[in-house]
């Protein structure tokens, strides 16, 4: 469960006697990463109460909303749902500062996504996201929130933080906006000469339709009445192509934020190696080239049967074939205890964040990554993935559930797609070996 630290707790050490508690650190809003969670294998903030004596004064043994928070968690840790559950109501109730309400809400949310109740999850949220700064990034990241992911509540919350408004914030349309930017660096140069030119155009015409009345009376000292009217069309028709130019420019950016938000999606969707190592497709980039095979039992096994005559030749493209069964998947044979995934599969899970971009720059790292890669990967969390291929067949006109294949650069991004099963051969010579020129740009 991610959870944030308060900046304001006191840490001190005394020869007297003191009371440790140790506590999981409370997700910040300040912190560089996206999400820190109590699954990155970091080392727990401990507080330390110092005490002249081990009596305590009645004001210590007050309720606050940070003293709840850390007893819900700690209850959360051991199983205890339903009682976390009302300590993060609790301090709610008591009048929390930004940072509180924010780790009481985010933490209230998991705690009713564990029950399945995903409509108060995704209200929580909501609300973190509107009044309290919440980066998208996290819900979007956070491995505890996997089984809310995979509910329609959750695709409704991605798409209003898509859009934006007064309801949910701008904070995730702004960070999608920024990367489409980077994307399509002359959409704004576009749009300037789009309205320069349209008001240029409006301009002359408030001139020239005057005088195309004056033309249609006659008079010495009329203008030229073809001419005029043929200007008063080039304005016309310049201001309608214009504003069909601009209207198209933002359709398409639209189109680009939700493939942007699909594609940030799919990055943090689960895989098992072959090694039983757990990653996120976003740790493969540069790595491998996934291929999604989705469909029916019957349909992908043959699909892999085909591909295993062209092994070799797919490895060396760094070829990574991804089956996803249609209503079926293996989840991993972990035992859960408490919320969230234990702490052996925890460890296997990424660290999002500033530790991870340096983990993952590792030459060390990247390479032990390589050794653990096997040709096929299965898929963790299935209706994650199902959830994530069926909105991509909607975006690109497919019915959903078809038998389709997808296949991915080494950026991650969607190369190209499919309806049935892949042609190996095509395949083969569609993509580069791994050391090719073109798979280095491609990177």
């Amino acid at each position: 469960m991610a959870v944030a630290a308060l900046s304001h707790q006191l840490l001190c050490f005394s020869n007297s006697t003191t009371t440790r508690a140790s506590r999981r650190p409370w997700h910040s809003t300040n912190t560089a990463s996206l999400l820190n969670s109590s699954h990155n294998n970091k080392p727990r903030v401990t507080f330390i109460i110092c005490s002249s004596s081990t009596s305590q004064s009645p004001e210590d043994n007050a309720e606050t909303p940070e003293s709840c928070v850390n007893l819900g968690l700690s209850l959360f840790s051991k199983g205890r749902v339903k009682d976390a559950l009302f300590q993060f109501e609790t301090a709610l109730s008591l009048n929390p500062s930004p940072i509180e309400a924010q780790a009481a809400l985010y933490n209230k949310a998991c705690c009713h996504a564990y029950r399945g109740e995903g409509k108060k999850a995704a209200d929580c949220l909501r609300t973190c996201l509107r009044d309290y700064n919440l980066k998208f990034g996290t819900i979007l990241n956070d491995p505890d929130l996997a089984s809310f992911r995979a509910l329609p509540e959750y695709k409704e919350l991605q798409e209003e933080a898509r859009l934006g408004g007064e309801d949910i914030g701008y904070s995730f349309r702004r960070d999608l906006k920024l990367i489409s930017e980077v994307q399509a660096p002359f959409r704004g140069v576009r749009r300037f000469f789009y309205v320069a030119f349209s008001a240029a155009a409006g301009i002359s015409l408030f001139f020239t339709i005057p005088r195309l009345f004056r033309a249609f009376g006659g008079g010495d000292d009329a203008p030229d009445l073809l001419e005029t009217a043929q200007n008063v069309a080039i304005n016309f028709g310049g201001i309608v192509v214009l504003v069909a130019l601009f209207l198209w420019d933002n359709k398409r950016e639209e189109e680009q934020l939700a493939q942007i938000s699909r594609d940030e999606t799919l990055s943090r969707l689960p895989l098992i190696l072959s090694t039983n190592r757990i990653v996120e497709l976003v740790q493969l980039r540069d790595t491998v080239r996934p291929v999604i095979l989705a469909g029916t039992k019957e349909t992908v096994s043959l699909a892999m049967q085909k591909a295993e005559r062209f092994r070799t030749e797919l490895i060396k493209r760094g070829v990574l074939l991804v089956p996803v069964i249609w209503g079926e998947g293996r989840e991993p044979q972990i035992e859960k205890k408490g919320f969230g995934l234990p702490r052996k599969a925890a460890a296997a899970l990424p660290s999002i964040g500033e530790d991870f971009e340096k983990r993952a720059q590792s030459i060390t790292a990247k390479s032990k990554l390589k050794a653990e890669i096997r040709y096929k990967a299965e898929v963790v969390s299935p209706a994650e993935w199902e959830r994530w291929i069926r909105d991509q067949q909607k975006s690109e006109g497919v019915t959903p559930g078809e038998d389709v294949y997808i296949i991915l650069r080494l950026d991650g991004r969607v190369r190209r797609s499919g309806k049935g099963m892949p042609d190996w051969q095509q395949i083969m010579q569609e993509l580069p070996p791994m050391e090719a020129l073109l798979s280095k740009l491609e990177r």
